[in-house]
């Protein structure tokens, strides 16, 4: 029996076709089939990649809840993450599966976690200082600001003598009290540049120049005492001196008529002292974390805390004498990191931060206001001294003038509005 089929007998012309397009055609079969082979190599190891990042990213997640994270400690996280971005994008556009669909999901839920978490801390950060400032800052300070400050009006080698580098001094801060009979001090510090035990007063401006008519007072009895000052940071506020105490994130007020000393500690997660976060910018201040200032409205304290990222917090510190207790009553947290800054002073409740420009100039670069929470870094008010070092800068609101302990020379400025 014949089977009958529909083939047909192959001919010369069934072979004939176009060479040149056949090898075009395989050719690119060929730098496909390696594109392919290459992703697929890739793929576990960006696998890989975003499992590592997500387990990176578990604790700045924890630090985020607990209001602790540090946008600088991220930065070089992100930069990993945007250049895994672009990696799977890559390999996605060349496979375009699910497994490349998940891991691109993947890749951008992390990145906008990142950035979330930076808008989120900074939004709370706004947030608190607005509520910082509701409180109870009078309206008729809000809206001063320096303009300019003069040359040194008041130039004097420190009665101590040029050797004693780091200390505070000043006038008699507080406004309802110009008639004390203690008006200007001195308090060195004695100990390594770091730690004091005393105050040296005078009755007025005259006897401070000739250093005649002293009073000293010793408000410890060693450096290491807890009532011990550490680093420039004192101030004389009515009949008390206000200062940093020895190794502790405590302000202490020593009553130079009972002389008791009081103290309170001060508010946030990881205040620094003991040199964690002093002034720096150019050199470093030894143990200048803490820093006590006066002005119109009061009594405040300038410090850097672990959460805040080691960027200053301005502290509102107030004296009942009734219950005879120091308290702070208000605090706002800045976006300056205090290393980047060689001193600071507060002003109508504005704190202005200061930088080193060269050996005989400081430069005011940066204010913060507590009654509306802003900031302005466009500042660039010249402060002009006679030694490199600035261990101190004051502002007394009696006289409208600024003091700044000069590495053992005292110098004053007037402040204009």
């Amino acid at each position: 029996q014949v089977v009958k089929t529909n083939f047909k007998p192959l001919t010369r012309s069934f072979w004939s076709f176009s060479y040149p397009r056949c090898g075009t055609e395989v050719f690119f079969m060929l730098l496909c089939s390696l594109q392919l082979k290459i992703s697929s190599q890739r793929l576990p190891q960006i696998q890989a990649q975003v499992t590592s990042l997500t387990a990176r990213l578990g604790p700045y997640k924890y630090l985020h809840n607990q209001g602790l994270y540090s946008a600088l400690s991220l930065r070089l996280l992100g930069q990993q993450l945007s250049q895994l971005e672009t990696d799977v994008g890559v390999v996605h556009s060349q496979l375009n599966n699910a497994q490349t669909k998940k891991l691109s999901k993947e890749v951008l839920l992390e990145t906008a976690d990142l950035v979330n978490m930076k808008a989120v801390k900074e939004k709370l950060r706004y947030l608190k200082n607005n509520v910082e400032s509701c409180k109870s800052i009078p309206k008729d300070f809000r809206g001063m600001c320096v303009r300019t400050i003069s040359d040194p009006v008041t130039t004097k080698l420190s009665p101590y003598g040029k050797s004693y580098i780091s200390g505070s001094w000043g006038k008699q801060a507080q406004m309802e009290n110009e008639d004390q009979k203690y008006s200007y001090w001195v308090q060195p510090l004695a100990t390594s540049h770091i730690w004091g035990t005393t105050l040296r007063v005078y009755q007025n401006y005259e006897d401070f120049m000739a250093s005649t008519n002293h009073k000293d007072f010793t408000f410890a009895s060693s450096y290491s005492h807890p009532n011990a000052i550490e680093g420039p940071s004192a101030v004389l506020y009515g009949k008390a001196l206000y200062y940093h105490c020895y190794h502790s994130a405590d302000i202490c007020r020593y009553d130079l008529e009972t002389h008791k000393v009081k103290r309170v500690t001060l508010p946030g997660t990881g205040v620094g002292f003991n040199n964690k976060f002093p002034y720096c910018y150019y050199d470093c201040r030894l143990n200048s974390d803490i820093d006590v200032e006066a002005d119109e409205t009061g009594l405040w304290a300038l410090y850097a805390t672990l959460g805040n990222h080691g960027n200053l917090v301005i502290s509102r510190l107030v004296w009942d004498g009734e219950t005879k207790t120091l308290n702070v009553t208000q605090t706002w947290e800045t976006r300056l990191f205090k290393k980047a800054v060689s001193n600071a002073f507060m002003v109508c409740g504005v704190m202005y931060a200061t930088r080193y420009v060269n050996k005989y100039r400081e430069e005011v670069f940066y204010a913060f206001d507590t009654a509306t929470g802003k900031e302005d870094n466009s500042l660039a008010i010249r402060l002009e001294k006679v030694a490199k070092g600035v261990a101190s800068l004051s502002y007394n609101p009696t006289n409208k003038q600024i003091y700044m302990y000069n590495d053992g020379y005292l110098l004053a400025y007037q402040a204009y509005f």
